[in-house]
């Protein structure tokens, strides 16, 4: 990732009056800081005549009682995280207040009315800015765009970032007018850092300083090996214990940027579905462990917190939203000098898209993405049916794309797992775009021929739901997910017939999961072959070689 030593301006793309209209602050680097200190305190003295003229003449704007003189300042974090390119509203059958929810036109229509009405605040992400048909068709440029529109005052490289190799990412970031932050990842064998770990906001009257950091578990197993080849990371812990007592001598506040945990639940309606809410241990746990931290805003788990978590040791706030844009969070603070942060108030904000308008200019500019890749919009079949996602059980998407994959690879078995899903398909005719965002991946179709025996330890696997429940063709189950890991899988049937240890079957699935993604190294040894056609492209010429699909039914697999 490339840092600039310029001064990042609060210049955004698409800006309109009501934007202009909002109060600048400065942003200080750290690393910069010893060169440039001279001139920062010519510029205090000068500044401090300018307020004593100013005071004489009657011209002092008024502040709250008592804050100029205690050390006390009241300021607003808004936050979002694992939007994942999720830019058009989506259904919302589980609540009753609205028909959609969420769109990043919306959603930033949103956080416009939030910082006019409170101007000393800052806007923060968690990181996963990527995935989806357009992100993929610009290779990230129309994400920063959109968060450089938006206003964003610092984000957190999530592992969606590397979708296209990190390569792509250190040079289309450079397009950010953001603060791109992450302090744990490094050059392998070396300890050049890969990003950039931190930023020093001006808020009101007090800095805050901000460090980005990512999950060993993200890195690892939620990535495509070959995305990261020439990286390595630090545990967060480690990384914060360094970094955390250097800016506290610089910042008045200090905020995590956290991107690490249990995968997220891959299924729209998580917020209702208490079953798939992953948690945010890995957050706690740091909360505990480092001493300094004034706020950890999270991500990766999407265990959408409707109010802070404080840890009692530390006394460290906690915050997350659901994800996918669905929810602005907002969190009204006072900042005493010698004490913990203060909570005014809190909020998940859902994101109403009945009613918010859209912003104009980001609108805009993804309307001109879709317009300078038409081929997106081709029709190429139509589905009979709605086919939702369900991350802890089984699903219709996930059974319709298993079919495709069994169906071109023809082999015994097709096999997804519920983390490469990442979206619905609706009922009516589907367009490339769609296919894409259902499965946005670079994963080609990897072939796996392996014994009955290690075929029931993959399924095993699967039912432990570490990443979801793994959707099926041509195989079905019964299991009882309350018994012990090992006595999970009851059944197993390949076409109606029981599985034999020592016969072989093929199954087809994604090759990151066949490379060992998301733990799935029982299979690497056993790849036997890998198509030249994409995931998605198989997926399209399916729907083109049907044209209408009906979404299969449920039942292939029985969990007690």
């Amino acid at each position: 990732m490339v840092l600039s030593l310029r001064r990042p301006d609060r210049l955004r793309i698409g800006l309109d009056e009501r934007r202009l209209a909002l109060p600048r602050r400065r942003r200080r680097f750290g690393w910069f800081s010893e060169i440039v200190g001279r001139w920062h305190r010519v510029g205090a003295l000068v500044l401090g005549l300018a307020g004593t003229l100013i005071a004489l003449s009657g011209l002092v704007m008024p502040v709250q009682a008592g804050e100029a003189d205690t050390g006390t300042e009241t300021f607003q974090i808004l936050y979002t995280n694992d939007i994942e390119s999720v830019y058009e509203p989506l259904p919302a059958p589980w609540r009753s207040d609205m028909t959609h929810i969420g769109g990043l036109a919306k959603l930033a229509s949103l956080i416009a009315q939030y910082r006019v009405q409170a101007p000393k605040s800052l806007l923060l992400d968690a990181g996963d800015l990527f995935t989806g048909s357009l992100a993929k068709a610009t290779q990230g440029r129309l994400v920063f765009d959109l968060y450089s529109a938006i206003g964003y005052d610092a984000v957190n490289v999530g592992n969606h970032e590397f979708e296209y190799g990190w390569q792509t990412l250190a040079f289309v970031s450079q397009r950010a007018r953001f603060p791109l932050l992450n302090a744990n990842i490094f050059y392998e064998d070396t300890e050049i850092p890969f990003g950039r770990a931190y930023v020093i906001l001006e808020v009101g009257r007090i800095r805050v300083a901000v460090l980005g950091l990512m999950g060993v578990d993200a890195f690892i197993n939620t990535m495509m090996p070959s995305h990261r080849q020439g990286l390595s990371i630090v545990a967060p812990e480690t990384v914060a214990a360094h970094w955390v007592p250097k800016l506290r001598q610089e910042a008045e506040v200090v905020v995590l940027l956290t991107h690490q945990g249990r995968t997220a639940p891959m299924q729209t309606d998580k917020e209702a579905d208490p079953e798939v809410q992953r948690g945010f241990e890995e957050e706690y746990a740091l909360a505990g462990a480092v001493d300094g931290i004034d706020l950890i805003v999270a991500g990766h788990t999407d265990h959408g917190l409707q109010t802070p978590v404080r840890h009692p040791k530390t006394q460290t706030l906690i915050v997350e939203t659901f994800g996918q844009g669905m929810h602005l969070g907002v969190l009204n603070l006072r900042y005493q000098a010698g004490e913990p942060l203060t909570v005014l108030s809190s909020d998940l904000v859902p994101v109403n898209a009945d009613a918010l308008p859209s912003d104009a200019a980001v609108l805009d500019l993804i309307e001109t993405a879709r317009s300078e890749h038409p081929a997106l919009a081709a029709v190429v079949g139509a589905l009979a049916g709605h086919a939702p996602r369900k991350y802890y059980r089984e699903s219709v998407v996930g059974n319709l794309v298993a079919d495709a994959l069994r169906a071109y690879a023809k082999t015994d078995i097709g096999m997804i797992t519920p983390g490469a899903l990442r979206a619905d398909l609706a009922s009516g005719p589907v367009t490339v775009e769609q296919i894409r965002n259902v499965f946005p991946f670079l994963d080609r179709v990897s072939t796996v021929r392996l014994t009955g025996a290690v075929l029931k330890e993959v399924v095993r696997k699967g039912l432990r739901r570490e990443y979801g429940l793994p959707q099926y063709s041509g195989l079905t189950l019964t299991a009882e997910l309350e018994a012990p890991e090992g006595d999970r899988l009851i059944s197993i049937k390949i076409n109606n017939l029981p599985v034999i240890d020592t016969k072989e079957y093929t199954l087809a699935t994604g090759s990151f999961t066949a490379t060992g993604g998301e733990g799935y190294h029982l299979l690497t040894p056993h790849v036997v072959g890998t198509s030249e056609s994409l995931v998605s492209e198989v997926l399209v010429a399916y729907f083109e070689s049907k044209r209408e699909v009906v979404a299969p039914s449920l039942g292939r697999q029985t969990l007690r």
